[in-house]
């Protein structure tokens, strides 16, 4: 005979929540702060840190008072009256969503000169006391929308040298003018550029070309990123000269670009 164990009631244990202190609290929400800046991209907090620059910013010259007070509200009208820009911060106001990008105009140790292309180029010079390094980098800014422009900046860190290379891009910025100057597209959109022209920088020289609507952009790959920036989607290039001097590639087209417009710097 087997033995039927009696049936007792199961009871459940009740969990009993405890309400936390207000120090407890107040330790938990610096860590959850940390935890939300964490997940944030690195576009949202250069974006962040634009905004807050911009809300202490005190204009030095008569046009960044014009522009604080909303008095000029686009920049084409700065840059068809030619005045000369001389604070970033008018830039960042009157264009608010910047393309920025580095141009890999260094290299990287690597065996038989085959290092890797990097966006800082390394020099030094001797002294008495030692190897004094210092980098060099170039950037490009635009906002997809006829406007561009290209910097250098120098430090002795990395960093630094490209804030100051993003900096002078938005004081060297341009107002491109595009079109469809190509014999094998009719249309009216602007696609590319009106007509042909060539700007040198050095030994570099380059030639821009209008291409019809599907082409592309036919030309060097960091050329690419100054008419990326540009709003230019497609276009013919030719290159002569010392075109591995990535610098001065890309100073010779961008003086092309200028060209288009007439724009005297």
């Amino acid at each position: 005979m087997v033995k039927k164990e009696p049936k007792e009631a199961e009871k459940k244990e009740e969990k009993i929540i405890i309400p936390e202190s207000e120090e407890e609290i107040k330790k938990e929400i610096p860590i959850l702060e940390k935890e939300e800046e964490r997940r944030k991209t690195k576009e949202e907090r250069e974006q962040e840190a634009r905004q807050e620059e911009l809300a202490s910013w005190k204009p030095k010259t008569e046009l960044g008072d014009k522009v604080r007070e909303r008095k000029i509200k686009n920049i084409d009208e700065i840059l068809d009256s030619g005045i000369k820009i001389l604070e970033y911060q008018i830039i960042d106001k009157l264009i608010p969503n910047l393309r920025i990008e580095l141009l890999t105009i260094g290299q990287a140790k690597g065996k038989f000169g085959g290092g890797k292309r990097r966006f800082w180029r390394q020099t030094q010079r001797k002294t008495a006391e030692g190897n004094v390094h210092s980098f060099s980098c170039m950037a490009v800014i635009g906002d997809d929308n006829s406007h561009v422009g290209i910097g250098m900046g120098k430090a002795k860190e990395t960093l630094p040298a490209k804030e100051k290379a993003i900096r002078d891009a938005k004081l060297n910025i341009i107002s491109v003018k595009r079109g469809c100057g190509s014999f094998d597209c009719s249309c009216s959109d602007l696609h590319s550029i009106p007509f042909q022209v060539e700007g040198k920088t050095g030994s570099s020289i380059m030639k821009l070309k209008p291409a019809p609507k599907g082409t592309g952009l036919v030309i060097d790959a960091e050329c690419k990123k100054i008419m990326k920036a540009a709003g230019i989607k497609d276009i013919y290039s030719r290159s002569f000269g010392q075109t591995r001097t990535k610098i001065n590639l890309a100073k010779a087209s961008f003086e092309a670009l200028k060209k288009i417009k007439g724009v005297k710097r």
